[in-house]
């Protein structure tokens, strides 16, 4: 089946179009040449065989539950379309480069690149199991090799009913009889992978251990026991509206054998780490959706005409394509700026120093940030289709409903703005930031910069002056999405060195629009460098 009927981005490289990646690759990853080979082709890959096949399944071939075989025998296994069964085989290679002495920009570069919300959760989901196995239970390093082959793949099940974000409100029981380790009373709500999922990674409670987060432990769930039978069952797949490529489900534990990942009481600790993995995959996905987005954007303007031209020719189109361009560039660098600190400090175990801590705290910023400009960037490109934006059977409509979920997976704004907040007052992970992004907004030395700086010292002095705890967190999301836009505008003062005076230009514009609460100045109607959607050697929003 072809898109080219329906889509104008089908059957591009998606590296070479994107303007803004390879600019903040080079800025943020030492290493970046040496992939530029493999971004090419999986930019290539991301164009064709990627957005067919995920239409294809998002539209008339989402997973299906098989619960027996033709013997009778319980399996709860999901039915793929082979084309996506064999592409996500194909894709298998992006959790690589990281366990092979390579970067974590490397993998959240392909993921971008692919971006689809149904095959990079598969991925992802798969990827915090080999990075559990790899980090904290080498024994089942077999696990880890298949799955790198693509002939397995994982899951991450935290989630229970009762719980949803709050993982110290779990019930599942955790009993070792024998030296089995079993896992009772698990009702995992919302299990993505479920029915898919070989080996996965899981939250429970083992006897005697306290009440809280801090009470649970990290197992290892394979699919089959130690006889070989289901070690536990899918009660029945999600009924969703976006993300249909990933099966997710409700997975019940009762009496599942399990193998405990390290240390029992540090378990809290390494399924943060594994959401902070998590976090970054939704940070750099939601870049890359509301990009796919931008692509299909840039062939409308310059193939529509209305009121007797181009679509591109309007001042209010251009607008719109300004806003797009300001949001994409400084999503796309908050989000590699998060990867950069976690590449440099994700080999450190628990207890974790600074480094990890301000980590961490990046995390965030880029988690809820790029969140809102993927729902604001892919409904903007859903108006500039008009009718046709709303509509199934064209390839945009479905980057806006894919978009609306990455605010959702992963902790939505409050309990990042609350991770946020223990961060800071725990282990003063805001320290680092301040002094990075206070340097980076003085070097820039503009009127602008100089608005974030000031409002830099003046968010975080509103929040250190909360009254009590509630007063705290009444602040806490405003405070994380501020600090989130002025790190932006850091960034991209920064990017400039790398990405010329465009990027300078683009930070001013994003500290007016989001800082100031200004409208765009109307001479940018004239600036096509700063509110293009393509890049230049793809020949500007023309090439297509």
């Amino acid at each position: 089946m072809s898109l080219e009927h329906i889509s104008y981005a089908w059957d591009k490289n998606h590296w070479t179009l994107d303007p803004d990646l390879p600019v903040v690759l080079r800025h943020f990853w030492p290493g970046w040449a040496e992939a530029q080979a493999d971004l090419e082709h999986y930019g290539k890959l991301a164009g064709r065989e990627v957005y067919e096949t995920c239409y294809h399944v998002d539209h008339e071939a989402p997973p299906v539950l098989v619960q027996y075989d033709v013997d009778g025998r319980r399996v709860d296994r999901v039915r793929l379309a082979p084309a996506e069964r064999d592409l996500l085989r194909e894709l298998a290679p992006v959790m690589r480069p990281p366990y092979e002495g390579g970067s974590w920009h490397h993998h959240y570069a392909l993921g971008y690149l692919i971006a689809d919300p149904g095959l990079f959760c598969v991925l992802t989901i798969t990827q915090q199991t080999v990075y559990a196995i790899h980090k904290y239970a080498p024994e089942h390093a077999e696990w880890k090799e298949k799955i790198l082959a693509g002939e397995a793949f994982g899951a991450t099940w935290m989630t229970e009913n009762q719980g949803g974000s709050d993982l110290g409100a779990n019930r599942a029981r955790a009993v070792n009889e024998n030296g089995t380790w079993r896992i009772y009373d698990g009702d995992k709500y919302f299990a993505s992978g479920a029915g898919l999922t070989d080996v996965a990674i899981t939250t429970a409670r083992p006897e005697g251990a306290p009440d809280g987060p801090k009470g649970l432990a990290l197992f290892l769930l394979p699919r089959l026991d130690a006889k070989g039978e289901l070690n536990f069952r899918v009660r029945r797949l999600k009924d969703k509206t976006a993300t249909r490529a990933v099966p997710s489900g409700e997975v019940e534990l009762d009496g599942a054998e399990a193998w405990l990942i390290g240390k029992a009481e540090e378990g809290i600790y390494y399924a943060l780490e594994n959401l902070t993995v998590s976090r970054l995959t939704n940070a750099t996905a939601a870049m890359g959706i509301a990009r796919k987005a931008a692509f299909e954007v840039a062939g409308r303007v310059t193939h529509r005409r209305s009121f007797g031209k181009p679509l591109i020719e309007h001042p209010l189109v251009r607008r719109d394509l300004t806003d797009m361009a300001v949001r994409l560039a400084g999503g796309t660098a908050l989000a590699f700026r998060a990867v950069a600190d976690f590449d440099r400090v994700w080999k450190e175990p628990p207890p974790f120093g600074e480094a990890y801590h301000a980590a961490r705290f990046w995390s965030h910023l880029a988690k809820v940030r790029t969140a809102d400009h993927a729902a604001a960037v892919t409904q903007m490109a859903m108006e500039l289709f008009g009718g046709l934006g709303f509509l199934g059977e064209y390839a945009v409509e479905r980057w806006h409903r894919e978009a609306l979920i990455t605010p959702i997976w992963e902790g939505p704004a409050n309990i990042q703005s609350l991770d946020m907040l223990e961060a800071m007052a725990k282990k003063h992970a805001h320290e680092p930031f301040v002094a990075e992004v206070s340097g980076l907004l003085e070097r820039a030395a503009t009127d602008e910069a100089e608005l974030a700086r000031k409002l830099l010292d003046e968010t975080l002095a509103a929040q250190a002056a909360a009254a009590d705890r509630s007063e705290a967190e009444w602040l806490a999301k405003r405070t994380l999405t501020r600090l989130a836009d002025i790190a932006s505008v850091a960034l991209l003062y920064d990017l400039a060195g790398t990405g010329g005076e465009r990027y300078a230009r683009l930070a001013g514009l994003y500290a007016r629009r989001f800082l100031a609460d200004e409208e765009y100045p109307a001479w940018v109607a004239s600036e096509s460098d700063l509110f293009r959607l393509v890049a230049d050697q793809a020949g500007g929003n023309d090439g297509f």
